[in-house]
C-alpha cells in the first residue's frame, strides 16, 4: 500500500527564479482544480527581512506563475500568539500546495518541533497535497539536518542536528543536501551545501551507516510522486543518491522508482563516490567563484538602479550581464553556470517588464488622478458660485500647461501642445 497520494518536491535552489516557473505551474495543475498555494515563512523567521522574503515569494507567483500565494506566518514558537498559531495551522490545513524556502534549517526545526506543523504537512501530503521544500527547507525534511550557518559561518565543529524526518513517514531513511554543486566560494570549495569535499566526507562518516544522502544540484527539483510511486528530476542540474560509499546519479527529466530511495537499486548501476578534487579542479572552483561575483554584483546594480530610478544604471547592468554571458561561452565556462546566469538575466528582464507594466503609460495617465481631483474641487466651487476660487484653480493648472475646456458634458482637460 502506498504511503500517500500527494507529492514532496525537493529543490536544490532557485525556487523563486525563472528556472522553476514551469515546475511550479505543473505542480499546481496536478494538485487540485483550484489549488490553494501557501508560503510558510519559518526558516527565515529570525531575519529582519522575513516579511520582504514572503512578499517576494508572493510577487513571484503573481507575476510569473500567475497564481495567488498566501502566507502562513509562524516566525517564532516563542513569540507567536495562540490566535496567530491557529491562523497559521488553519492556512496550512486548507493548503493544496505549500512552499517553504530560504533561511536556517536548524532554526526552522527548533520552531516546528513542538508545533503541529510537521503533522499537518504529513497529512496534507497523504491527502494529495504538494509540499515544496527548497534550499534551507529541503535540509529539514530528512532524518538529520546540516547546520549550515553554524559550521560555515560560525565555525562550529562538524556535526549533524536532528531533522523533522518527514520523509520517514513515506518510507525513506535519508538526509537531503541542497546546493550540491554550489560554486560561489571564490577561492575555496563550496560544493555540498557550502561544506566543501573534505568537510563533507567527514560529515558523511558521522552518519549512521543505514542513512542515505540525497544531493540536489542548484536550480534542480526532484519530485517524489506517491500516487505513482515514482520520482522525476526537473531543472538544469542532477540529483545524486549516495549510499555506503557508492552513488547513483539521475539527470534532468530522468524518472526512477521511489524504491531506489527506500534502499533498492532500481536496476541502475552504483558507482564509487567521486574522489576529492585535484588541484586543477580547485582552480576551476576559484574561477567560477569570480564569475559569480560579477553576476551577483550586476544583479545588485540592476536592483539599485531600479529602486533609485536610474535608468542608465539598470540598462547598463543588463547589457553587461549579457556581455559576460557571451564572453563566458567563448571562454568555455561551465555550461551549467552559463545557463544559471542566463536565467538570472531573463528574470531581471521579466522584473523590468513587470515594473514598466505597472507604471503610467504616458504623462497624461500620470497626471490624471491629481488633475481630476482638482477639477472635482473646481466644480464644487462653481456650484457654490465661488467663481474666483474656481478660476484660480483653472489658472493654476494653465500655468502647469494643463488646459481646461468647459463643455455641456462637463469639464475636460488636455496638455498644452
Amino acid at each position: 500500500m502506498l504511503p500517500g497520494k500527494g507529492k514532496i518536491v525537493l529543490m536544490g535552489s532557485g525556487e523563486l527564479t525563472a528556472t522553476m516557473v514551469e515546475v511550479h505551474k505543473e505542480l499546481l495543475r496536478q494538485t487540485a482544480a483550484v489549488p490553494k498555494a501557501v508560503f510558510l515563512d519559518t526558516p527565515a523567521g529570525f531575519q529582519l527581512n522575513v516579511d520582504q522574503i514572503s512578499k517576494k515569494a508572493q510577487d513571484y507567483f503573481q507575476a510569473h506563475v500567475q497564481h495567488a500565494l498566501s502566507v502562513a506566518s509562524f516566525k517564532s514558537a516563542e513569540t507567536i500568539t495562540p490566535y496567530e498559531t491557529e491562523q497559521a495551522y488553519l492556512t496550512l490545513r486548507e493548503a493544496d500546495f505549500v512552499l517553504i524556502g530560504p533561511g536556517s534549517p536548524t532554526y526552522a526545526v527548533l520552531q516546528w518541533r513542538q508545533s503541529a506543523i510537521p503533522e499537518i504537512l504529513i497529512n496534507r501530503i497523504k491527502d494529495g497535497g504538494c509540499l515544496v521544500a527548497a534550499s534551507a527547507a529541503a535540509l529539514t525534511v530528512g532524518r538529520f539536518t546540516l547546520p549550515v550557518y553554524e559550521i560555515y559561518k560560525v565555525g562550529q565543529e562538524l556535526h549533524w542536528a536532528d531533522g523533522m524526518d518527514i520523509l520517514k513517514q513515506f518510507g525513506f531513511n535519508l538526509v537531503v543536501v541542497p546546493h550540491w554543486n554550489n560554486a560561489e566560494g571564490g577561492n575555496h570549495d563550496t560544493r555540498f551545501c557550502f561544506m566543501g569535499q573534505p568537510r563533507f566526507e567527514h560529515l558523511v562518516s558521522l552518519l549512521p551507516p543505514d542513512v542515505s544522502i540525497l544531493g540536489l544540484d542548484e536550480h534542480t527539483a526532484c519530485t517524489l510522486d506517491f500516487e505513482i510511486d515514482e520520482a522525476v528530476v526537473k531543472g538544469i542540474g542532477r540529483v545524486t543518491l549516495q549510499r555506503a560509499g557508492t552513488e547513483m546519479v539521475f539527470d534532468t527529466r530522468e524518472r526512477f522508482s521511489l524504491d531506489v530511495l527506500r534502499g533498492g537499486d532500481g536496476g541502475k548501476e552504483w558507482k564509487q563516490t567521486s574522489p576529492a578534487p585535484h588541484d586543477s579542479e580547485a582552480v576551476s572552483v576559484s574561477e567560477s567563484g569570480a564569475f559569480w561575483d560579477q553576476i551577483h554584483q550586476l544583479e545588485a546594480d540592476f536592483y539599485l538602479g531600479l529602486e533609485s530610478h536610474e535608468a542608465q544604471k539598470t540598462t547598463n547592468a543588463l547589457l553587461e550581464l549579457d556581455r559576460i554571458i557571451s564572453q563566458a561561452q567563448l571562454d568555455l565556462e561551465n555550461e551549467e553556470f552559463i545557463t544559471q546566469a542566463r536565467d538570472t538575466l531573463r528574470e531581471l528582464i521579466a522584473i523590468l517588464g513587470t515594473r514598466l507594466g505597472a507604471m503610467p503609460r504616458s504623462e497624461t495617465d500620470c497626471l490624471a488622478p491629481v488633475v481630476q481631483q482638482l477639477l472635482d474641487v473646481r466644480e464644487q466651487f462653481r456650484k457654490q458660485k465661488q467663481f474666483d476660487a474656481a478660476d484660480a484653480i483653472r489658472d493654476s493648472l494653465q500655468k502647469a500647461k494643463i488646459i481646461i475646456e468647459d463643455t455641456e458634458d462637463g469639464s475636460h482637460w488636455r496638455l498644452m501642445s
